[in-house]
């Protein structure tokens, strides 16, 4: 099974973007899919989950409000709807799959056993 991330770019600070990701391969049934992002020099920290089939959504507090985060969990894609960006946006964004987890640790990054290859988002001031 392979994760394919998509939609990153260059935009300027209030500006959107849409990042969207879909599985190939194997079918498989994903608990939980995420958004993790990566800044230069700082750690991977997580930013956004939807339980599949359920569709409960999770957000970190620094992008609540802007971003949207949704799923079909048919297809196993995922998207993530990125509105008012900032210039600390700025990362590179990688989608996870996870099989059935614990509610609780949707914010792990271990929680993940599928990652896609990540995709660049740049917010210029």
């Amino acid at each position: 099974v392979q994760l394919q991330a998509s939609g990153g770019g260059l935009v300027q600070a209030g500006g959107s973007l849409r990042l969207s990701c879909a599985a190939s391969g194997r079918t498989f049934s994903s608990y939980f899919m995420a958004w993790f992002r990566q800044a230069p020099g700082k750690e991977r920290e997580f930013v956004a989950a939807v339980r599949s089939i359920v569709g409960t959504t999770y957000y970190a507090d620094s992008v609540k409000g802007r971003f949207t985060i949704s799923a079909d969990s048919v297809k196993n894609a995922v998207n993530l709807q990125m509105n008012s960006l900032k210039p600390e946006d700025t990362a590179v964004y990688y989608c996870a799959a996870s099989g059935p987890i614990y509610s609780g640790t949707y914010l792990r990054e271990t929680s993940y056993g599928i990652w896609g290859q990540g995709t660049l988002v740049t917010v210029s001031s």
